[in-house]
């Protein structure tokens, strides 16, 4: 009889739990441009104090050039660079990455991922930042509660050097 009530408790503990994902998309458009270079791309998330929360991904040339080493270039994305890229020691494991053509990009993080691990209750602000060499500078941000309660889903329109950049966030 015990194991029977064992077995039925064990049971309903083992119930998986769905955990939260939050997905990104960012959309690279076609620039019309004599001399056009992929651009920088920073992903993070910022608390309400304005302060990086989590660095998401970084986008950036990764092999050496007849200019230098990408890393270089990576202060021209200004406001990642004052706020979190300074202080990093690239390439970061699971965050940073080659440059991605033209076209639409997906970045998805599970809840358990060590982006979103730490990510305390709160209201927090997607920041998209690219800038291109010979080009201009743009930063996007979508705003969104985190932990989710109900599906939350957001969208912004770049200008220039973005397009349209999505984020999706399921409980």
């Amino acid at each position: 009889m015990r194991a029977k009530v064992f077995i039925a408790i064990s049971g309903l503990l083992t119930v998986p739990a769905y955990a939260a994902e939050l997905e990104i998309n960012v959309e690279i458009p076609k620039l019309n441009v004599a001399e056009y270079h992929r651009p920088y791309v920073a992903i993070w998330i910022e608390g309400a104090d304005q302060k990086v929360a989590s660095n998401l991904a970084v986008w950036y040339q990764m092999k050496d050039t007849a200019e230098g080493h990408g890393t270089k270039w990576l202060p021209d994305l200004r406001q990642w660079w004052r706020k979190s890229g300074r202080t990093l020691q690239v390439p970061v494991d699971g965050v940073t990455g080659p440059t991605r053509p033209v076209g639409k990009h997906e970045v998805s993080f599970a809840a358990s991922q060590p982006q979103l691990k730490g990510l305390a209750p709160g209201e927090y602000t997607l920041v998209v930042e690219a800038a291109r060499e010979v080009g201009g500078r743009e930063l996007v941000k979508i705003p969104f509660a985190w932990p989710a309660k109900a599906p939350q889903s957001g969208k912004s329109q770049g200008r220039t050097e973005l397009g349209a950049v999505t984020l999706s966030i399921t409980p």
